[in-house]
């Protein structure tokens, strides 16, 4: 099954005060974490959809700006497939240092013909950032963005998605650190207290 992966890094980060790909934890920038834990998914690409590409380019990745300005995680999302080349496209943001190699690689078994996205839940809320959608969900996530319908499930519903709850995915990730996103300069001293 061909994929790209696409670490969405375009984001204001108005709430960190600083762009938070590049704030550090443990020695290395979030998105650096991230880029590693992603790194050997057997996937055909992995791309960055940044608005200030000239900051990424020691990645060596390919580039791309966001489609749809100011349209949040949704545009994000919706120019990642866009300028992927792959049927399915596992979309992560950047700043979820903690990501669990072993949980993409099972959603990423989930992947099939007949499965729009494949998306954890936490308590019953779809990971958004943290998902599969195949090529398919284009045109819907276009038509929200089209009326400024931002919030990224907003979608689903018209799609045949594959959810994993925490008893689906707890062999991968027992405390469910993967899904933890640092937005704030608390969150970020928070999650530095854990890794001590």
């Amino acid at each position: 099954m061909r994929l790209s992966v696409a670490i969405i890094a375009g984001g204001k980060s108005a709430r960190m005060g600083q762009d938070k790909a590049f704030v550090k934890l443990a020695g290395k920038p979030l998105i650096q974490h991230v880029i590693e834990r992603s790194r050997n998914l057997g996937q055909s690409e992995t791309i960055l959809i940044v608005n200030q590409p000239g900051r990424y380019e020691h990645f060596g990745f390919a580039m791309y700006r966001d489609v749809c300005p100011n349209k949040g995680s949704l545009g994000g999302i919706y120019t990642a497939l866009t300028y992927a080349q792959s049927p399915h496209t596992l979309v992560i943001a950047c700043d979820m240092p903690f990501i669990q190699t072993e949980l993409l690689r099972f959603m990423i078994a989930q992947i099939s013909d007949a499965i729009d996205i494949v998306v954890p839940r936490i308590g019953g809320y779809p990971q958004g950032l943290h998902a599969i959608y195949s090529q398919s969900c284009r045109q819907p996530i276009q038509e929200q963005l089209a009326a400024n319908r931002l919030k990224v499930i907003r979608f689903y519903d018209r799609m045949h998605v594959c959810y994993l709850d925490e008893s689906d995915y707890e062999p991968y990730d027992v405390d469910g650190c993967s899904f933890v996103n640092l937005n704030t300069p608390a969150e970020l001293q928070q999650a530095r207290k854990l890794l001590e």
